[in-house]
């Protein structure tokens, strides 16, 4: 049988132990109507600027995967993104609004990122090459990734007083749009497709080590729009514009979308960090502690609030999620543990109409989908990979009572028949036997009616049950890359439709249901 085998074996026979005192749990699935829709393409990840030298708490985790210094060729890296067919990649971050085009009349020198006393988050303005840009857009081209840039929008903008007078870090004056427009008519001319251009980061609210007036940053992006149009005129497809990339704060947001006016930005995208500092010692109890992880859910309410009230043209966007700031946790964000924070806030605001979930990082930091170094996938790289095959665009009303450290969510599932289900186990001791039952049963399932096509399940649970493994198991299957460093197939086990669907303890479960009768779902095949 081998060791391998017999693993499986072993967790089979516990899932049979333990079913006989697993707590049952009924979860009520509505299927008539839908309650929100994501974007089809809802997984982003970001690649961020941060040189070697980015450190925090004593430790540099960026190595070489900020932009100037990733190998952008690497097989891993490659596979990894070809896997999603069209996963969306966002390019920005904290020295966005530093960073220089070395293009067209307007910019001579193109200095090099460093640390200096006094520059924004430490660093001095950076340069990007046309050398550079057409490397990234090889590996956009080559991957079919959306690509969303980030562009800097300060350039021509008035600093503050130096030092500042208490809080003011508030720059002024209009954008200079200038080395913005050549590098759009450079990437135009060498037909290099762009999703969409975001304007910024962090400059809205409060701002971060800096920040503009939003009646300000409201005409700084009519113009963003106004160059794109002019640039592109008849050419198709035009990028996006998406805004303000940064922290929600309400009046702000509210008085830029009034300001810019109708149409103006497409994606109203903004940041979360709701797990504090990554050097929080408490950090491996929030992330499975669902009273403070539904904190977040306010937030979410409130962006699709300020979209109905004063920007019903755009949509809601997490532009960057980390979960923990600074460069995330070193002992949990690349763990399995980080799943309970990043599926459950892919499950939760999706159901607040959120159409894009970009996570930080793709690669970078100790919150990477990838290593830092090796490239190999963490965990939450399949748990984004399964959401991204398994669960549609549309979001189904689904609720439980029984126990607080279950999550539940559902979809139409992808481009299939019936629903795709995530279940998040949050505790660490208690089994769950989830039946799922149509709302009002008007349309029974196949497993009240004892019959129909298998169930599909992903069991995903740590290597040797330690949480704060970066080793994750699929079915009771250690997942690895190929010899030719491909992304593992992902099969799912089929299971009789009549039975529960068995959770463990600390576990996640993707469940497609190909029987359940969704009128709403059948309107998206």
């Amino acid at each position: 049988m081998g060791l391998k085998g017999t693993m499986v074996g072993v967790l089979l026979i516990c899932a049979w132990f333990f079913e006989g005192f697993a707590e049952d749990v009924k979860v009520t699935v509505g299927g008539v109507t839908s309650i929100a829709e994501t974007d089809d393409n809802f997984i982003c990840a970001t690649i961020d600027w941060w040189p070697a030298d980015k450190c925090d708490y004593n430790q540099c985790p960026w190595g070489l995967a900020g932009i100037f210094n990733l190998d952008l060729q690497n097989i891993i890296l490659v596979n990894a993104i070809k896997a999603f067919d069209n996963l969306r990649i966002r390019m920005g971050g904290s020295l966005q609004d530093q960073i220089l085009y070395q293009i067209g009349y307007a910019i001579h020198d193109c200095p090099q990122i460093k640390k200096v006393e006094g520059g924004l988050f430490g660093f001095s303005e950076g340069c990007l090459t046309m050398q550079k840009w057409d490397e990234v857009n090889k590996l956009i081209n080559q991957t079919g990734a959306l690509f969303t840039f980030g562009l800097n929008a300060l350039i021509g903008k008035n600093k503050p007083e130096l030092p500042p007078k208490g809080d003011n870090i508030t720059w002024t004056g209009d954008w200079d749009s200038q080395n913005a427009r050549d590098l759009i008519e450079y990437t135009l001319s060498k037909g290099y497709k762009i999703d969409s251009y975001e304007l910024g980061n962090e400059l809205c609210g409060s701002g971060v080590s800096a920040r503009l007036d939003a009646k300000q940053y409201a005409k700084d992006l009519v113009k963003l729009r106004q160059t794109v149009k002019d640039v592109y005129q008849k050419a198709r497809p035009m990028p996006k514009i998406m805004g303000p990339a940064g922290f929600y704060d309400k009046e702000w947001f509210d008085t830029f979308l009034e300001a810019a006016g109708p149409h103006a930005v497409d994606g109203l995208t903004h940041h979360t960090y709701n797990l504090g500092p990554g050097v929080d010692p408490t950090l491996i109890n929030k992330v499975q502690d669902p009273y403070f992880l539904s904190q977040i859910a306010q937030t979410y309410k409130d962006i699709s609030d300020s979209i109905r009230l004063f920007g019903p043209w755009a949509s809601a966007w997490i532009g960057e999620a980390g979960g923990a700031y600074n460069s995330g946790g070193k002992d949990v964000s690349h763990t399995f543990a980080n799943g309970f924070w990043y599926l459950d806030q892919l499950g939760m605001s999706a159901t607040f109409n959120h159409k894009v979930f970009c996570r930080q990082s793709l690669i970078g930091g100790n919150y990477g989908l990838l290593d830092t170094t090796s490239f190999i996938p963490n965990p939450d790289y399949y748990g984004a990979l399964l959401w991204h095959r398994l669960m549609g665009k549309r979001v189904l009303a689904t609720s439980q009572n029984d126990s607080p450290y279950l999550r539940v969510y559902s979809h139409c599932a992808k481009q299939k028949p019936g629903i795709s289900m995530l279940i998040i186990n949050m505790s660490n001791s208690t089994w769950f036997q989830v039946q799922v039952q149509n709302d009002m049963n008007l349309h029974p399932t196949a497993s009240e009616s004892n019959g129909g096509q298998e169930r599909e399940e992903y069991h995903l649970t740590p290597q040797n049950g330690d949480i704060q493994s970066d080793k994750l198991l699929l079915n009771g299957n250690l997942l690895s890359l190929t010899e030719a460093s491909d992304i593992p197939e992902m099969k799912p086990k089929l299971v009789d439709p009549s039975s529960a669907i068995v959770v463990a303890p600390d576990s996640f479960v993707f469940a497609t249901l190909r029987d359940f009768k969704a009128p709403t779902c059948m309107l998206s095949l």
